[in-house]
């Protein structure tokens, strides 16, 4: 007998044509079709009073634009929602063992949510189906690119952290109809936007943070918060602006070796003056028009900027000081010259002058004795005489006698070569105050950009 049994059910299971289910026959049991409103148009319970309950997680897969200008941020968000559908399940058994379905998104009820801080509609190409288990659970995924407004601190640019917020709430449903909570912990949800990170450019994840509550606006409404940390690379920054700067720096101050005599020094620091300006316009392009905080490099930029300028007046000063010690020697020279002409012409006077006049021409100081024989060479033969040396000749000889007609000059003269020593003086100082406030504030702002 068990041996004819064993042959039926053979027979029976082998021979007898196998149930062929589809993905239609759970819609059509369901009564689920495009042109059914039944599943999409209310809230998916069967008592109004209890809330549809969201779980959902964000996650970070791209950086791809922060603009400290424009104070936004735009990342490639991957949104990921369950939620339970208490008017579709089904019994597996009864359809083959199929135990979810793939609907497009309009054939169900979807959670009305919005983010707070977007400033652009999403561009990128939405997913357009859903997944619905025979349990009446689903599970909806899309990625977005938004454009979130992002309230950036540039204070400690280029070297800066910076935070932004994606806030997720509903539009309609308030906290006794709808509850949003993050199914992941921050923890997880940093772990796996990292691994699902494609492009961060200029910017380095850092972190996901996940905080959830809820805002009272005439009603309670629900909130998840998703902080987003960065950080910024600065190399580029570095190597574009920073150390620019500092290089003109140290030709400014290599600027010291050059001779106070000659006027290349001062066309030099002219030019390394002119060449921060340059690289200030580069970092107004940069820079936000309004921050709470001075940004330190524009504080270095200006400290720099100040400190050349200072080292340009003080160039000036000290030009300023030797020409005046050039015209007290060249004064000096030409009352030696007066002092010794009014002596052998009171000599001559005195009836003491000879016929040798190599007394008078030989106690003429050095302008004299190299004016006076070319003026006698020129009155001799006066075509080779040089015009613009007897108009020098004449010169000089005016203002001997405005010098003689004046009586001399008045009050006390300083010797030649004060003004050269107290400009060699301020040299030093202005240059050991440069170096030292110069020193100290790179100190300050290396701890400033580190803390």
């Amino acid at each position: 007998m068990h041996i004819v049994f064993l042959l039926l059910f053979f027979i029976i299971e082998h021979v007898s044509p196998k149930k062929v289910c589809c993905y239609q026959d759970v819609l059509d049991h369901l009564n689920i079709s495009r042109k059914s409103e039944r599943h999409s148009s209310t809230r998916p319970v069967k008592d109004h009073t209890r809330p549809t309950i969201l779980y959902m997680d964000v996650y970070i897969s791209a950086i791809l634009s922060v603009n400290e200008k424009a104070q936004t941020f735009s990342p490639l968000v991957w949104l990921h929602m369950t939620w339970n559908d208490e008017r579709v399940s089904w019994d597996p058994v009864q359809f083959c063992g199929i135990s979810q379905v793939t609907i497009p998104k309009e054939f169900l009820w979807k959670p009305d949510i919005f983010i707070f801080e977007m400033t652009q509609r999403d561009e990128a190409l939405p997913n357009p189906y859903l997944l619905m288990t025979h349990e009446g659970r689903v599970y909806m995924e899309d990625d977005l690119k938004v454009v979130i407004t992002c309230k950036m601190d540039v204070h400690k640019f280029p070297f800066d952290t910076q935070s932004c917020n994606i806030t997720i709430t509903s539009v309609v449903h308030r906290v006794n109809e709808l509850r949003l909570i993050p199914s992941s912990n921050s923890s997880r949800v940093t772990q796996f936007s990292r691994q699902l990170m494609q492009t961060q450019g200029e910017w380095e994840f850092l972190s996901l943070a996940v905080t959830n509550g809820t805002f009272d606006m005439d009603g309670y409404w629900d909130k998840i918060i998703y902080t987003i940390s960065m950080k910024r690379r600065p190399l580029l920054h570095v190597i574009n602006f920073l150390l620019p700067v500092l290089f003109f720096l140290c030709l400014d101050l290599s600027s010291f070796l050059i001779s106070d005599h000659r006027g290349d020094k001062l066309g030099f620091k002219v030019t390394v003056l002119l060449a921060i300006s340059v690289l200030l316009l580069i970092l107004n392009e940069i820079l936000p028009s309004m921050s709470n905080r001075t940004p330190l490099i524009a504080t270095y930029c200006i400290v720099i900027f100040a400190m050349m300028l200072l080292s340009l007046l003080e160039t000036v000063l000290v030009t300023h000081l030797m020409e005046k010690d050039s015209r007290i020697m060249l004064e000096e020279a030409e009352q030696k010259w007066t002092r010794d002409s009014d002596s052998c012409h009171n000599t001559c006077k005195e009836g003491n002058c000879t016929h040798d006049s190599s007394n008078c021409n030989g106690s003429g100081g050095g302008t004299s004795r190299e004016l006076l024989p070319v003026a006698e060479q020129g009155a001799r033969d006066p075509q080779r005489a040089d015009p613009h040396l007897l108009l020098l000749i004449l010169e000089e000889l005016g203002e001997v006698r405005s010098l003689r007609r004046a009586g001399g000059p008045q009050g006390p003269r300083l010797k030649a070569g004060y003004w050269t020593r107290l400009a060699r003086r301020t040299n030093i100082v202005f240059f050991t105050f440069y170096l030292t406030a110069v020193s100290l504030f790179l100190i300050f702002l290396f701890i400033e950009w580190s803390s």
